[in-house]
């Protein structure tokens, strides 16, 4: 058996803005732990953030719901929502979906933003 990755959240702000690492599975129940914690944030008009999912070892449909929640957010609110270390399954769905090109994408670690999980 393979063990868990915990779930978790970790906000960085920054000079270039804001880097939220997720880690673990987002399902139906850590979905809404991180909408709680995206709820929380308070973005400033143009300010980019940067949703890292490098970690995160399953995406269930809920993400996709959750992604583009946060797209229409960011539109609404007028910031950028980029996504960082999407999974090859989550960027495959959001592939056969038709709904990749909604998203800006950003290879691997945001440069100059330092690596949050320690490793």
């Amino acid at each position: 058996m393979l063990p868990l990755t915990p779930f978790a959240v970790d906000i960085a702000r920054h000079s270039g803005g804001t880097v939220v690492s997720v880690a673990g599975d987002l399902d139906l129940e850590t979905c809404a732990r991180l909408t709680e914690a995206m709820d929380a944030l308070t973005p400033d008009r143009g300010e980019t953030v940067t949703l890292d999912l490098m970690a995160v070892t399953f995406m269930g449909t809920e993400a996709l719901h959750l992604l583009l929640g946060l797209r229409a957010r960011a539109r609404a609110e007028r910031w950028a929502l980029h996504l960082s270390g999407v999974p090859y399954l989550g960027r495959r769905v959001l592939e056969l979906t038709g709904m990749r090109h909604l998203f800006v994408f950003r290879p691997g670690r945001t440069p100059g933003v330092p690596d949050l999980r320690g490793s």
